[in-house]
């Protein structure tokens, strides 16, 4: 038996032993029996049966995309992105194929590669094909319709795909008409993908859904049916959903219903791949032609594999790159569609109070509590009891907290004793958490970075740090960073919006952040040594201090997040501890925000007094900013800050409000600064080193590409201030504004953590900014704290 798998007799034993009455303990046992009396040739992984027996979310993954639908080495990394992204919606990838005769539901990595590498010739399979390929002992790729029978044989309720077979066209007199519209009438699955082929008849596939009597509905405002590589065919779906929860409400009904059918979401590929998709369809056009010129287009299965190679050649790889694009969306869809469905059937079982994605786990509260005391008396998880082997590069250290969020209907004028109408939320939520959670979602879809993000926060001993812990781990985030600490109530933060997101007012009980010593976290520097540490300003000072002191001794550069105004400025005790040390910036980068900025400033200046120090004159002095900058910093002001936006005006605050002379006095304590100005975008000071400063030696100051460039003949040291715009957001269209910087910084964590140069090359400095403030606008339109849909951003390349 291949290491890894399990054969259906042993699955069944074990799941004979416990839980017989959880509903899908039941489904696996008689689904399953049939097949462990005949010994079928099937193996379900491990991971994927222990999901299924506990009602986690599992998402169906096909083969043949793999084995014939992409060219190697795009092939597997494309796998691994999709399997990492289902991931990060909290779901268990089931990659279904064929392995020497055996159908694999769930392939280890090493299956994965010898199907992508095409090393053991594997076939197309399909529904046909299935039997003789076991007893040939053949390797193959599922396709569609294979997928569809295994994954309702295992009770997988999703599977998610690139696009659907159909009528070929001509099909009204070939009669070439694909399996996989027939297998949706069998199978209870909802299939997720970009809509039918556009290489196919749309208009013929669609009549021939509706005599077969599959619901097919659009996944997006409209009823628009989209077209693989565009988003719209001119054909309309009968229905449309907006949402995975209506989405799973669909396929929930079904099996209330007890129908045996399935159900096709059509989701539209992302926006900006539109502008391909006619490129694109002029290529498909001209491919069809040369396949009926040719005669390709009479050889059956071969045709499809056929026509998207010829397509890829015509694009110049341009139609490669939007298929891997709709195959992450439809994945990234297909799980949250699945997570939705796996708490409604749990809710339809259980008689007990469950909070949203509750996952019955061994190792939640109670083994937390038998780790040993540290000599601080705290109770903690994975860092100090045992040490994960998996390396990560982000070490995030602060709060994770829960979030319960109301937003009022109409924002009123608030009164006492009465209630207000509006909808109430609970989500996850902590600055240090946001920030994990967003590194951990743009890195998901990248090789071996699954674990790259380690959150390293405090929670308490109650229901709260349990569902921040249960949830974490749902996510596919490590929870080995995560400190129990036994007595103490988990951060919660308590906030009121008002009708349009913006905050009105609340309650943060965020005092277990600060109590915590993190003594852990020494360790954690020493076995990790990655690449950033970050900290977030909920930690004490104190605190702080040590742990800064302990990377700077392992040359591990520091990220500062400062949270709010009132707490910017712990920091500055741990830079007053080490003034003078060093001629470089204690801390290599900080994010205020414009507020934030100023009360660091101020603080810097006259209460710690750091600002009236030798090493401060010494750095500033070296400088030498002159009249010409100054000169140049007056013209960069008169600037818009949109040229797609003039309402907002420009940049003279930059001048006026002295943004830029507060963060040029702050460069000897940060060398970088990303200072967050809301829809005014994004400006970067930075201080480089002459052994340390990239492609900008070369730069001169440049006002159409927004940056001023100084550089000193003192120091030997340049200078940059650059202004990034702000992301257009359409009117109306922000949901919830507290997550925004946080994303923002944690995704900009990942573009670092993919390319450490980041910050000394002109143009990775304006495409991390720019997919940073991408993220941002993406939570400002999600009720989550970070949206779900960063994992979409994760396709840029590493560096």
């Amino acid at each position: 038996m291949p290491i890894g798998s399990c054969t259906v007799s042993s699955a069944l034993r074990r799941v004979s032993l416990s839980h017989e009455t959880h509903p899908y303990r039941r489904f696996l046992t008689s689904q399953f029996r049939s097949l462990q009396e005949t010994g079928a040739p099937v193996d379900i992984h491990p991971e994927v049966e222990e999901a299924l027996s506990h009602n986690k979310p599992v998402v169906a993954l096909e083969s043949t995309i793999i084995t014939h639908g992409m060219p190697y080495p795009t092939s597997i990394d494309m796998a691994r992105s999709v399997e990492n992204t289902v991931r990060s919606t909290g779901c268990i990838p089931a990659t279904i194929g064929i392995i020497d005769g055996r159908v694999k539901i769930g392939l280890e990595p090493s299956q994965l590669e010898r199907l992508a590498s095409r090393s053991g010739n594997p076939l197309k399979i399909s529904r046909r094909d299935i039997s003789a390929a076991i007893v040939s002992k053949r390797d193959g790729g599922t396709t569609c319709s294979s997928t569809l029978v295994f994954a309702a044989l295992a009770g997988i309720k999703v599977f998610a795909t690139g696009g659907l077979g159909g009528v070929h066209r001509g099909g009204e007199n070939t009669l070439d008409v694909s399996a996989d519209l027939h297998e949706l009438t069998r199978c209870s699955v909802g299939l997720v993908c970009a809509g039918v082929k556009s290489i196919l008849d749309i208009g013929r596939t669609l009549e021939y859904l509706e005599t077969l009597g599959v619901p097919v509905i659009s996944y997006r405002e409209t009823k628009d049916f989209p077209a693989f590589y565009s988003r719209k065919s001119g054909h309309q779906a009968p229905w449309n959903v907006t949402n995975a929860i209506d989405a799973a409400r669909v396929l929930h009904t079904h099996r209330q219903l007890g129908m045996t059918n399935g159900a096709l979401f059509a989701v539209p590929i992302p926006e900006r791949y539109e502008a391909d998709g006619a490129v694109i369809q002029e290529a498909v056009e001209l491919a069809v032609r040369e396949s009926e010129e040719f005669g390709i287009s009479k050889l059956g299965k071969e045709v499809t594999p056929w026509l998207l190679k010829r397509v890829g050649e015509l694009t110049q790889g341009r139609s490669l790159e939007s298929n891997v694009a709709l195959v992450r969306n439809t994945a990234l869809i297909g799980g949250q569609i699945a997570r939705e469905y796996a708490n409604l059937a749990w809710e339809n079982e259980q008689t007990d109070l469950r909070y949203p994605g509750f996952q019955p786990s061994p190792s939640s509260s109670r083994s937390c509590v038998q780790n040993a005391r540290n000599t601080t008396g705290e109770m903690h998880t994975g860092p100090s009891a045992a040490l994960n082997d998996k390396k990560a590069s982000i070490v995030v250290v602060g709060c994770a907290a829960v979030d319960i969020t109301s937003k009022v209907q109409q924002t009123p004028t608030f009164s006492q004793n009465t209630t207000h109408p509006g909808k109430l939320t609970l989500t996850l939520g902590g600055v240090a958490r946001n920030i994990a959670e967003a590194a951990h979602r743009v890195l998901a879809g990248s090789e071996d970075q699954n674990s790259a993000t380690l959150l390293m926060a405090p929670v308490g001993e109650d229901i709260f740090g349990r569902l921040i812990t249960d949830l974490t781990r749902s996510m596919g985030m490590r929870t080995d960073g995560l400190s129990l600490v036994p007595s103490q109530q988990s951060a919660v933060c308590n906030v009121v919006l008002d009708s349009q997101g913006g905050l009105e007012t609340g309650i943060a009980d965020m005092d277990l952040s600060q109590l915590w010593k993190g003594s852990e976290v020494f360790s954690v520097l020493r076995h990790h040594r990655p690449r950033l540490l970050v900290l977030d300003g909920n930690i004490s000072s104190e605190t702080m201090t040590a742990i800064v002191a302990e990377a700077t001794t392992s040359n591990i550069e520091v990220f500062f997040e400062p949270t709010s105004v009132a707490k910017s400025t712990r920091i500055l005790p741990v830079i007053a501890a080490n003034l003078g040390r060093t001629s470089q910036s204690l801390i290599s980068y900080a994010s205020p925000n414009l507020l934030e900025l100023g009360h660091l400033y101020e603080e810097a200046r006259t209460t710690f007094d750091l600002m009236s120090h030798d090493h401060w004159w010494r750095v500033v002095d070296g400088f030498s900013l002159g009249s010409s900058f100054r000169m140049e910093l007056d013209q960069l002001g008169r600037a818009p800050v949109s040229d797609k936006a003039p309402e907002l005006g420009d940049l003279s605050f930059l001048v006026n409000k002295g943004v830029v002379q507060m963060a040029i006095n702050l460069l000897p304590f940060f060398q970088h600064l990303v200072i967050k100005c809301g829809e005014h975008g994004v400006v970067v000071v930075m201080r480089l080193g002459h052994a340390n400063v990239g492609n900008w030696s070369m730069e001169r100051s440049n006002l159409q590409g927004r940056y001023i460039v100084a550089h000193s003949q003192v120091s030997a040291e340049t200078i940059v201030v650059q202004h990034f715009p702000p992301i257009h957001i359409p009117p109306g269209a922000v949901v919830n504004t507290t997550g925004a910087g946080d994303t923002l910084v944690g995704t900009l964590l990942a573009m670092l953590v993919r390319n450490p140069k980041t910050f000394l090359d002109v143009v990775a400095l304006r495409n991390a900014i720019d997919i940073s403030q991408q993220a941002a606008t993406l939570t400002l339109q999600s009720s989550s704290a970070v949206s779900p849909l960063l994992s979409s951003l994760s396709m840029q390349p590493l560096q």
